[in-house]
């Protein structure tokens, strides 16, 4: 086998052509964008590269056949503050080879080392959470929402067998707008509205410094208190980020809660945009913008994906998660347009979170694993720690 560093174009486009060709037949695949999955191995566009690293190969086989393709990477400001000082591999993709997978993960292991590593977790993504992060081991029968990763079932034998261990697990929920929501969230909605110094706003594109700095505020807050690992978002990733969703915000769909002016929460939807980027087969060129333009004319984009929502610490069990509900329910009832939404990026850690949404009666759909793997087998394994 020829294990091939990605490093012009060629062999970037050779990184593209291994999931086409793993995943040919299967309808319910949809391809990431190609632009999006470069953005992140772009020093330019992902700041991570700051204080990281990132290096991709492509496998093929004597004959010259693609075989798979793996990316690791290095955040320091992630991997310092572990235990075991972590990196990363995520964009795997594979034959049903268990020596090609393995020399895949040897590959990323070795060059982890090489880097001070002492272990490293994956499939994951070298940015946010809420993309590219995760094994689908429940769900296949479902279209994957956008920016979320979708392998067939035999990855996760493949990466167990190697000696990966589950260290959290995450949920995709899902929920018909036509669902009737509790009488007792109506009643938190209007007591922290009227009484308690609460207002709700949506998103203005027109000052989206400003709602990125409120983002930036509250996910450093809430994500800091729940994760002891955890690297604050600066303001320029916060920015990134909302100029990356800029050209797809729905401004309503994005709701920050405020406290005599100090923003608390945030849920931030976008409409769940595979159900136009299945047309467009991963390329996002001329012809393919055409496809995505045509079809959202035609009204094919019915579903919210909610992205992510996030609570400052000492605000959380005040009833600001059924505000937040409420305020994109009343959105959907006035607009009669949306049919359902998503709830992503759940973790096993948070049972609360996820008795909250099962509360409001959505229902599981995806269930995706972020493995660990200790490269010294002595080493104690400890799962991620759950939330209080």
């Amino acid at each position: 086998m020829q294990l091939i560093e990605v490093s012009d174009r060629r062999t970037v486009r050779d990184f593209h052509r291994v999931p086409r060709k793993i995943y040919a037949g299967d309808p319910n695949w949809i391809p990431h964008l190609e632009k999006d999955v470069e953005a992140v191995f772009d020093p330019s566009a992902n700041s991570r590269y700051a204080n990281g690293e990132a290096m991709r190969w492509v496998l093929r086989d004597e004959q010259g056949k693609l075989l798979g393709r793996v990316a690791a990477f290095v955040d320091h400001n992630r991997s310092d503050k572990e235990k075991q000082s972590t990196g990363g591999m995520g964009f795997f993709e594979c034959t049903d080879d268990e020596k090609a997978a393995f020399l895949l993960f040897d590959t990323c292991k070795e060059w982890l080392m090489a880097r001070g590593m002492e272990a490293m977790d994956g499939p994951i993504n070298f940015g946010e959470k809420e993309r590219f992060w995760g094994l689908l081991v429940d769900g296949h029968q479902w279209r994957p929402p956008y920016l979320m990763n979708y392998q067939p079932p035999y990855y996760r034998r493949l990466f167990e067998a190697y000696g990966f261990k589950n260290y959290y697990e995450q949920y995709v929920y899902h929920i018909s707008t036509e669902t009737q929501l509790p009488a007792i969230l109506e009643k938190k909605f209007q007591r922290l509205t009227e009484t308690q110094g609460y207002h709700f706003e949506h998103m203005k594109v027109k000052h989206i410094e400003k709602y990125a700095e409120d983002f930036r505020t509250i996910y450093n807050s809430a994500w800091g208190a729940a994760h002891k690992h955890f690297a604050p978002m600066t303001m320029q990733q916060a920015l990134q980020t909302f100029q990356s969703m800029k050209a797809v915000i729905d401004e309503e769909l994005v709701v920050f809660g405020y406290h005599d002016g100090k923003p608390v929460a945030f849920f931030i939807g976008i409409p769940e945009l595979n159900e136009l980027f299945r047309y467009v087969n991963g390329k996002l060129d001329l012809w393919g913008k055409f496809k995505f333009l045509y079809h959202r004319w035609r009204g094919k984009c019915r579903t919210i994906y909610g992205l992510v929502f996030g609570i400052v610490p000492e605000y959380q069990h005040r009833g600001l998660e059924s505000a937040l509900i409420m305020s994109v329910k009343q959105i959907t009832a006035r607009r009669n347009f949306y049919q359902s939404m998503y709830i992503t990026w759940l973790g096993d850690f948070n049972p609360k979170m996820i008795r909250i949404v099962e509360h409001i009666q959505a229902k599981r759909r995806f269930t995706l694993i972020t493995y660990r793997h200790l490269f010294d087998p002595q080493s104690h394994f400890e799962r991620h720690p759950v939330l209080k």
